[in-house]
């Protein structure tokens, strides 16, 4: 059982980031060809394991603001190409390392890695794309982008120790769940969109402002997601609704749900997210709590706070198609259903 997330129906068109991907379509199409190139090795399990993640899909939606970020700044040069194909290794290694410390068998709808390969081969793959992303880097030569995602790797890592040290834990706190979520998927939002003007050598009150809105874009993405586990559909999601249940992930609706709750409500939390005592009506009922607390809806709404703050970022930046794509990014990330 699940409740489908609404929006107001008089809303304009669903937003999407088809402009986004009109405007970055050719060099996203180079970047998916250096992707492919660096993924060959003599060692054939590694091209076969990382194609099987890489071409699975996905929205693409870290080198899409790497790209886009480029046009915004006017950039010229090549180096944008390496450093979007570097921030889509980073993301896919992070995937297949995040599989298997999550037990995952599934990814984008397809059977995730570790379900085929095994846990070994996942890990050691995500660490070759890791070291494609780090060759990228040093190619580009520019020190501050090389601190900026070797950084951003080193944060993401933190947030998955973090996320660990809380796991099942139905105390963690708002502030400590915001802390992972910055760590795990913000950061490599904000850096992928902080190297363009980098590069393109920018003032720094524009590398900050990008770099602000792809960490405000990439927590309101997040908050989406967990919503979405207890109010999507599987088909549309690619995973089954409820995996952060099953697996007794906190997330904000189990936050908010877990504080605003009596007694009895939260015995129920402890059982199913701590001890891992589930049966089938457990999943149904925990949705029916959080709709009762108003926990999805609340989770959405920290979605379009962090969202404006993004957009807010880009105030700097004149009027054209690529503001205006980046704009409507937000707004497909805070009303998407997938």
């Amino acid at each position: 059982m699940a409740v489908v997330l609404t929006f107001d129906d008089k809303r304009r068109k669903a937003p999407s980031i088809d402009a986004l991907v009109a405007l970055t379509a050719a060099d996203l199409e180079r970047v998916n060809a250096m992707i492919a190139a660096r993924m060959s090795s003599p060692v054939s399990l590694i091209p076969k394991l990382a194609d099987h993640l890489v071409s699975a899909g996905g929205k693409r939606l870290r080198p899409l603001l790497t790209i886009a970020a480029a046009q915004l700044c006017g950039y010229q040069g090549e180096h944008h190409v390496k450093l979007a194909a570097c921030v889509e290794f980073i993301h896919s290694a992070t995937l297949l390392h995040d599989d298997v410390v999550d037990g995952s068998d599934l990814r984008r709808g397809r059977p995730a890695a570790n379900a085929i390969w095994g846990n070994k081969a996942s890990v050691l793959v995500g660490d070759f794309l890791f070291t494609r992303a780090f060759e990228l880097m040093v190619e580009v030569g520019s020190l501050e982008v090389l601190g900026i995602l070797s950084n951003a790797s080193s944060v993401i890592a933190e947030g998955e120790v973090l996320q660990l040290s809380t796991a099942n834990n139905t105390t963690t706190s708002e502030n400590t769940y915001l802390e992972v979520i910055k760590a795990k998927t913000a950061k490599l939002f904000s850096a992928a969109a902080e190297v363009s003007p980098v590069i393109a050598e920018r003032p720094t009150a524009e590398r900050a402002a990008l770099a602000s809105y792809g960490m405000n874009l990439g927590i309101a993405f997040q908050l989406v997601d967990d919503a979405l586990d207890y109010g999507g559909t599987a088909a549309k999601l690619g995973k089954a609704v409820g995996d952060d249940f099953r697996e007794g992930k906190i997330t904000l609706p189990v936050i908010l749900a877990f504080l605003r709750g009596d007694a009895t409500e939260r015995t129920f939390w402890t059982r199913v997210m701590e001890a891992l005592e589930q049966n089938d009506a457990d999943l149904p009922h925990a949705i029916e709590l959080l709709q009762r607390h108003h926990a999805l809806a609340d989770t959405l709404e920290r979605a379009r706070h962090y969202g404006a703050m993004a957009r807010d970022a880009l105030g700097l930046f004149a009027d054209g198609p690529v503001k205006r794509a980046l704009l409507e990014t937000v707004d497909f990330a805070i009303e998407r259903t997938h």
